[in-house]
């Protein structure tokens, strides 16, 4: 992640609204495609056919050697999940993640969502998950620090008796997927940098929360992450920008 945060032009702002409009529509493709019987590769087909479709490319695919256009992550599957040959099914939860470029410009979002009838426990967890987001916007605003947000998220998560996830964060976005700042979903005990928010920044909030202890665990194929106990995990993620006012959410269109 470069170390310089990026205040954007009026022009690169709206590069970066097109960039998360098909960025959304593609999250809603993902969602749709959420059905027991499908694989998740299936499920990324649909995705990676909307991007294109729509004169973006799939960021993710090819990132550091990530071999899909979405990473879609199945019950204890926290983020980074390789779509392929598993099956969704009646019960499961699932997480589609997923970043389109338009001209330069790159869009970030993410969702969980049910196939059919879920747990009463996992329905509560995406639930939660998505409100935390929102109580962390509300402090996005331009004076505040980054911290503020995570604060926010973690009070919420916690609140509700879930754990937010530590090992990943956050983050920057624009000209690249990763950008500075980081933006955790809790308040870092450790002295860290906290920059103040400024209008023009965009960021992505992210919360990934778990039904049980908050650590996790990388699989051997050096992507898919797990929590370490096996309880379920949800992530609910849009890209915003930072105004002398409401913060804006890029990615807000197709979402439910």
């Amino acid at each position: 992640m470069s170390e310089a945060i990026t205040i954007k032009s009026p022009r690169e702002i709206e590069l970066m609204r097109e960039a998360c409009r098909i960025t959304a529509g593609a999250r809603s493709i993902g969602r749709q495609a959420v059905k027991a019987g499908l694989t998740t590769r299936q499920i990324d087909r649909a995705v990676h056919e909307f991007i294109v479709k729509n004169g973006a490319v799939p960021s993710c695919l090819g990132f550091e050697g990530f071999p899909a256009a979405t990473c879609i992550s199945v019950n204890d599957e926290v983020i980074h999940g390789i779509p392929g040959k598993r099956v969704v099914h009646n019960g499961d939860i699932v997480s589609v993640d997923l970043c389109a470029t338009y001209k330069g410009f790159v869009g970030d979002c993410a969702g969980t969502y049910a196939c059919g009838e879920v747990s009463d426990q996992a329905r509560k967890l995406i639930e939660v998950t998505r409100q935390a987001f929102f109580e962390g916007i509300k402090f996005a605003k331009a004076g505040n620090r980054v911290y503020d947000i995570g604060e926010a998220v973690q009070a919420c998560v916690e609140s509700h008796g879930f754990s937010v996830v530590r090992d990943f964060v956050g983050h920057g976005i624009g000209r690249s997927m990763h950008e500075a700042p980081e933006v955790p979903n809790y308040r870092p005990r450790e002295r860290r940098a906290n920059p103040r928010l400024v209008k023009g920044m965009t960021i992505c909030i992210e919360p990934m929360v778990c039904a049980g202890d908050w650590r996790v665990e990388i699989l051997r194929d050096g992507w898919t992450v797990v929590t370490a106990d096996h309880s379920l995990a949800a992530h609910y993620e849009n890209t915003i920008l930072i105004t002398d006012g409401e913060p804006e959410i890029l990615t807000m269109a197709d979402d439910i």
